[in-house]
């Protein structure tokens, strides 16, 4: 067996009940057993400021930095907002792309989404893969997951109840996977 991927899981959604953050819980249920999950927490990131940046970086921020550098591989779910990412994703990744090192650079990436519209999220994935390009990060094409009408593929407690939907996470959990590895191999080289 190879060796564990550290595999960095964030939501951009705030929300307790969010479809999004159970979308990443379904996906770590499915994650093979040589990947180590965290999950980051955005709760506590302010408004990205330049002159609170200059002052002193937020020790919201620094932990998110620091989860990013030490990950193998990230895995974002983001709602849609108006056709875009959430701004809290955006301001993330805005907070994290100052730091130097850029810590997203050369990180392989995955990403799903999970919306109660028909689309399932398209719009803000395709905005958030357009941050990625300009991060240098390497997202993974296939399987896209957007994951549409959530409101009827997870029950009260947050729980996946659609089969069809759990297989397709694990699909790109496990692409996700063999991408790092691949990425991983080729800089062995």
């Amino acid at each position: 067996m190879s060796h564990t991927l550290k595999v960095l899981f964030i939501s951009g959604s705030l929300r307790k009940n969010s479809y999004n953050t159970a979308a990443l819980r379904a996906a770590k249920e499915g994650a093979p057993n040589n990947m180590q999950i965290e999950f980051a927490d955005l709760s506590g990131i302010p408004l990205y400021d330049q002159d609170q940046r200059d002052e002193e970086v937020p020790a919201a921020v620094s932990k998110l930095v620091e989860q990013v550098r030490a990950a193998d591989a990230l895995l974002f779910a983001t709602p849609e907002y108006n056709y875009s990412m959430s701004g809290v994703l955006k301001n993330a990744i805005d907070w994290v792309s100052r730091e130097q090192p850029q810590p997203f650079a050369g990180k392989p990436a995955a990403i799903m989404s999970a919306s109660m519209s028909l689309l399932g999220g398209v719009l803000a994935q395709y905005d958030l893969r357009r941050a990625m390009v300009f991060l240098d990060m390497h997202c993974i094409n296939k399987p896209e997951v957007m994951i549409s009408t959530a409101h009827e593929r997870f029950d009260a407690e947050g729980r996946l109840t659609d089969d069809t939907t759990r297989e397709f996470i694990g699909k790109l959990v496990s692409a996700l996977g063999d991408w790092t590895r691949r990425l991983q191999a080729g800089e062995q080289q």
